[in-house]
């Protein structure tokens, strides 16, 4: 074990990489959006009561028998497509046998030497820092079919881990849904841009799936997870190095940063001449460190065999050429497309693509604004409550339409763009639609000719200064009056209005 601590003994990271290169490996688990389990007809639906959506066979009850999900099969080969994989003309299930209690089974129904995909790849950008992209090719090692565990849930303790609960539950309700392993081969030569790579990778991935529709993918409720392998090793080495794997990272934002956190805690480690220890570790949002799990098993400590009870999958070779026919347009693609179409520039649509939010404003641009004004509100307020909560702009709790109604309701004048952000903070926290938030606010503009008049006539009074310049003239100086009516009205007046007034009354 080695002598450096889970929570400290970290290397800078600019200095790590002085002396060390990064390789990782991204096993990216997909939960399928099936309407029933990968080997039986329980439902799948996500927030059900525990242990109301089982039955003997995802219970691993005796005398039960498996029966493959078709539309699995066929979400498999599509995302094998996708990734530019070969698809396999014949392969199997085998066993995957450990004993945890979220496996009811005590094995995993999964594949392992005859994936139904293998050697494929894509492609991911991330910013050069100089204004530009770099492209970097991701190998796929493969794309298996399995069955996800159930949820153990700990109660008591600090961590909400099994380490210091009083006791734990489990909800076999996840037991048997539909999952794709997606393995990369080692991706090398990254460098300092490893952890921004991990990132892209994942978002890329998301994209391609959402694009799918095989998943909702939303990390948040574990339908997407990833594992980040990596291992550091002296620069200019061909050999690689000592590797952790760091289980199921439910972030774009958390798989950067446990890539990062690796690479420094690793580099204390050999600097102290120590050796790393090849685990499986535990990811802290909280605290952005990982911690240990357990000592890493390799393949043959599984003691894989061919699963007894399932037919082998023969897909057809005219079958996955018009499953090919329906694979949607490629990511890269859509994004060039997208940029003529929103006329954004290369600057823009990189920031755009950084921030993740694409699918966000082609949903705010469908439902009824333009494409600079959605992009506006999801890269400046919500992009800046997103970062600050750890979460991506499709997590927030308001949703593309709402945007829209917002800039609707500035469009027709009846909010600026001040009360507009008041609209939004009360969406996102809970009070309902834009049209109630602001009518139980009390956030319309006001137009009434009375009220703006007496207003403006208010500020005169209280400026008298300001208006004999503007009777003389200086009519820039309207902006000191108009800034005293916002004021007085609680930024709800019509500004255009507000300067007509003034100077109507003083010209």
């Amino acid at each position: 074990m080695t002598a450096v601590s889970d929570s400290g003994g970290l290397v800078d990271f600019d200095e790590a990489l002085e002396r060390f290169d990064p390789a990782m490996g991204l096993e990216v688990h997909v939960e399928l959006n099936t309407v029933t389990k990968m080997f039986c007809g329980c439902r799948t639906e996500f927030g059900a009561e525990p242990n109301t959506q089982t039955c003997p066979t995802c219970l691993g009850l005796p005398g039960s028998l498996p029966v493959v999900n078709g539309k699995a099969v066929e979400s498999a080969i599509r995302i094998g497509l996708a990734l530019n994989c070969e698809i396999a003309e014949w392969c199997r299930f085998a066993r995957k046998n450990y004993f945890y209690p979220d496996m009811p089974k005590n094995f995993q129904t999964s594949q392992y030497d005859e994936p139904i995909a293998f050697d494929g790849w894509t492609e991911v950008e991330i910013n050069d820092g100089e204004g530009g992209v770099e492209r970097f090719r991701i190998e796929i090692e493969r794309a298996h079919m399995e069955e996800d565990t159930g949820k153990s849930l700990h109660v008591g303790g600090a961590t909400g881990r099994i380490h210091g609960a009083d006791y734990s539950l489990v909800d076999y309700n996840r037991a048997g849904i539909p999952l794709i392993e997606i393995v990369t081969k080692p991706i090398t030569g990254t460098r300092e841009k490893a952890p921004a790579v991990a990132r892209a990778y994942v978002a890329a991935l998301r994209d391609i799936l959402l694009g799918l529709g095989v998943s909702d993918v939303r990390m948040e409720q574990g339908s997407l997870r990833c594992d980040v392998n990596l291992s550091l090793a002296l620069a200019g080495s061909d050999k690689l190095g000592t590797r952790t794997e760091t289980k199921n990272v439910n972030s774009l934002r958390s798989v950067e940063r446990a890539a990062r956190y690796e690479i420094s805690r690793q580099a204390a480690i050999l600097d102290a001449g120590e050796s790393v220890l090849q685990e499986t570790r535990h990811w802290h949002e909280d605290t952005g460190i990982t911690t240990s799990g357990r000592e890493k098993s390799d393949a043959e400590d599984y003691r894989y065999f061919p699963e007894p009870d399932l037919v082998p999958v023969a897909p057809s070779r005219p079958w996955v050429e018009e499953l090919r026919g329906t694979l949607p347009e490629p990511p890269r693609e859509r994004r060039a497309r997208l940029q003529a179409v929103w006329g954004f520039a290369d600057l823009e649509m990189r920031d755009v693509v950084a921030a993740g939010a694409i699918p966000v404003i082609e949903a705010t641009v469908a439902a009824g604004t333009t494409p600079q004004a959605a992009r506006k509100w999801w890269l400046s307020d919500l992009a800046r409550r997103a970062n600050e909560q750890g979460v991506e702009l499709a997590d927030l709790p308001i949703s593309p339409e709402q945007v829209a109604r917002v800039q609707t309701l500035v469009d027709e004048g009846a909010l600026n763009d001040k009360l507009a952000r008041q609209v939004i903070d009360g969406v996102v926290a809970g009070e309902g639609d834009p049209d109630a938030v602001v009518k139980a606010r009390g956030l319309a503009i006001v137009s009434d000719e009375g009220a703006l008049s007496e207003a403006v006539d208010r500020a005169i009074a209280a400026n008298p200064d300001v208006a004999d310049k503007i009777r003389d003239g200086k009519a820039a100086a309207a902006g000191a009056l108009i800034g005293a009516v916002m004021k007085d009205m609680r930024g709800q007046a019509d500004a255009g209005r507000v300067r007509e007034l003034i100077l109507e009354k003083l010209a």
